[in-house]
């Protein structure tokens, strides 16, 4: 092999470095992740194990598995098994604990029982980047993304699902009873193994048949009608093209720096009644009295976006175009234009919509307009088939009305908020794989999330600050 790099002789003798910290860089991010763990109050965070106990066998001090969970998700290395290989052979994490090497079991369990400290580390590192400064223009993008659980979508049950499984089972059921009546018409030393065989099938498919019974119990049972096996917390949710059995994700995300200021596992598909939450969670974070926030249609509801406006946050929510006039070719809601002065619409042709009542639907006050000069007028092909056309009005629309003319002011709010939530979503299920979260119910896959946004916050701000300058930034 002349003329190509040449290795050593593995049964040379080679003098090693002297210590193990020669083998870590200074700017290394595994010494940060020390640097952070160390400055850290466990004992206030709420982790086990902080203060050890008088007797029996020691144990862990919770800093150090908090250290290999941190090393790992910077690294992509979630599963507490891989976690137990990388302490015994990896020199970073053999400097991180001290050459310390717990097992599977012992790491498993530490993210387990400190769901909610985990949880607190993560806000606690928001609170370091709000300190140095890095929340500066005031504005965050919301955005929902689905992530998969353990559950399989065979493992989960909807009414409609379960109802379609028990169809096909007794459908089975009666094929092969219409067999076996076939087979006992039969020479019986001909068709003795084929009625055993048959006679096993059905003995299967009724013993699935009474599980799906017993689940169908659970079902009536559950709020929401969705019985996860694998999950208990997990649930069915729509995503563009299929559906997964998983959580939705919220993230509200700074504009600046894209750094995630606050985030939240729901296992509500929906986003609608997220908008007002996730902007109070991110205004607290980024310790600022004033606030705006910009997200998709999928956040559009009058009274959270009411809410936003009764805090004092500002929103940025795009009104989905729902209107059955529109599609139709007709005038839309839009078309007509309310005067505050008098309380009154006016119509495409000029006509005055006066209030007629008021009623309530949903919880919502809505005032009903509408002018008794529709069946006369000429455009009322292009406005409605009834009678009259009727316009309905809300009785804080006017905060939406405000919203979309913000909104039509700043018509760059919806790239902004493209550019800065997405990637983050896509950064953190490229580093999760394709089975995203390992761990089981709401608060182990909260834990799991936390330490995911930890590590690309951590990632971000040693890309702004550097390692050296995160690291002073601790200590300071």
């Amino acid at each position: 092999m002349k003329r190509f790099i040449q290795g050593e002789y593995r049964g040379q003798g080679t003098l090693l470095p002297a210590s193990l910290d020669d083998y870590v860089s200074d700017t290394n991010p595994v010494r940060v992740v020390d640097v952070f763990v160390d400055e850290l109050d466990l004992v206030n965070l709420g982790f086990e194990g902080a203060v050890p106990a008088d007797t029996g066998r020691p144990a862990y001090h919770p800093a150090i598995l908090l250290k290999i969970y941190i090393y790992g998700y910077l690294n992509r290395i979630q599963s507490s098994r891989r976690l137990e290989r990388e302490a015994q052979r990896n020199v970073e994490l053999m400097w991180l604990t001290g050459r310390l090497m717990p097992d599977f079991k012992t790491i498993a369990n530490f993210r387990k029982d400190n769901s909610k400290a985990i949880r607190g580390v993560c806000r606690q590192f928001v609170v370091l980047c709000q300190q140095l400064g890095l929340f500066g223009e005031n504005l965050v993008a919301i955005d929902g993304s689905k992530f998969k659980a353990v559950n399989n979508r065979d493992r989960n049950f909807t009414s409609a699902k379960l109802k379609r499984r028990m169809e096909e089972i007794e459908s089975s059921i009666n094929r092969y009873l219409t067999a076996l009546d076939a087979a006992d018409r039969q020479e019986p030393t001909a068709s003795e193994p084929s009625v055993v065989r048959l006679e096993e099938k059905i003995a299967k498919l009724k013993t699935q048949m009474k599980e799906l019974q017993a689940i169908e119990i659970q079902l009536n049972e559950s709020p929401d009608k969705q019985v996860s096996l694998t999950d208990p917390d997990a649930r069915s949710m729509m995503t563009r093209g299929t559906g997964i059995v998983g959580y939705n994700v919220q993230t509200a995300v700074d504009t600046q720096h894209h750094l995630i200021v606050a985030h939240e596992v729901t296992n509500v598909g929906s986003d609608r009644d997220q908008l007002s939450s996730m902007a109070k969670q991110a205004r607290e974070a980024i310790a600022s009295e004033t606030l705006s926030v910009v997200a998709d249609r999928g956040y559009f509801k009058s009274e959270q976006i009411l809410a936003c406006h009764d805090a004092g946050i500002t929103a940025y929510v795009p009104k989905p175009m729902t209107s059955g006039a529109k599609a139709d070719g007709r005038f839309n809601n839009d078309a007509f234009i309310y005067d505050a002065e008098k309380n009154q619409y006016i119509c495409p042709a000029g006509e005055a919509l006066i209030w007629r009542y008021s009623n309530v639907e949903k919880g919502l006050k809505l005032h009903r307009y509408w002018s008794s000069k529709c069946q006369g007028c000429a455009l009322k092909a292009q406005c409605t088939p009834s009678t009259e056309r009727r316009v309905r009005r809300w009785e804080h629309e006017a905060v939406l009305e405000e919203m979309q003319l913000r909104l039509s002011n700043a018509p760059e709010m919806m790239r902004v908020r493209k550019r800065t939530v997405e990637h983050p979503f896509g950064t953190l299920k490229q580093w999760m794989g394709a089975a995203h979260f390992l761990t089981r119910k709401l608060a182990g896959v909260s834990a799991e999330m936390s330490l995911s946004v930890l590590a690309y916050n951590l990632k971000r701000v040693m890309k702004i600050m550097g390692a050296n300058g995160l690291m002073k930034a601790l200590t300071a």
